[in-house]
């Protein structure tokens, strides 16, 4: 597979003139989330008791109830419904965040290519088509993310549907984003 990610990456030096485009990005999630928030809008993420056998600040994914755990260190955790593999693209074990990336391109890689030829090139992101959606948090493993998802994808979410990747509803995955740095370890237990 051959995903690329194309987006404004959190992986940047810290010199001055890097601050008013993290600014800019960070302002952009957080107004992103607010209107997430708004009357109307989708709230799916709830706090529910979580055991304190994890580490406050990591990522759990329990595969079998298709939810993302935030864990916050207080015998709590942050519950997100996603969409986890389907049947064979599903995986299991320990990784960790290597990316962080705000409204990401994307290519197809060749897995997804084969069952949708139709998707050719890069999608810009930003773009209705492109699934990673507002935010994409790339992992150690081989083109896998956890990202965001289109409007059309949106009824994905809570099913086994994606090809690998954990697909969160985009209000989610901008609260996630916030959350989360590069290194946040990340396990999917069954």
């Amino acid at each position: 597979m051959s995903t690329t990610f194309r987006g404004k990456s959190s992986r940047s030096t810290s010199s001055a003139a890097s601050f008013v485009p993290k600014f800019i990005c960070a302002l952009a999630l957080l107004l992103a989330g607010a209107a997430a928030l708004a009357p109307g809008g989708a709230r799916a993420r709830e706090i529910v008791a979580f055991p304190q056998s994890f580490r406050p600040g990591m990522i759990v994914i329990k595969q079998s109830e298709r939810r993302l755990y935030f864990v916050r260190g207080d015998g709590t955790a942050i519950r997100y419904p996603v969409a986890i593999g389907k049947s064979g693209k599903a995986w299991q074990g320990e990784t960790y965040v290597q990316g962080k990336y705000v409204r990401p391109s994307w290519s197809a890689p060749d897995v997804v290519r084969a069952d949708h030829p139709y998707l050719t090139g890069v999608i810009p992101g930003g773009s209705p088509r492109n699934p990673m959606g507002a935010a994409a948090l790339t992992l150690g493993l081989s083109e896998v993310a956890i990202h965001g998802t289109t409007e059309s994808m949106r009824r994905s979410v809570g099913t086994a549907a994606s090809y690998g990747c954990i697909r969160m509803l985009n209000e989610d995955v901008v609260d996630l984003y916030s959350r989360v740095q590069v290194g946040t370890p990340v396990v999917a237990i069954p």
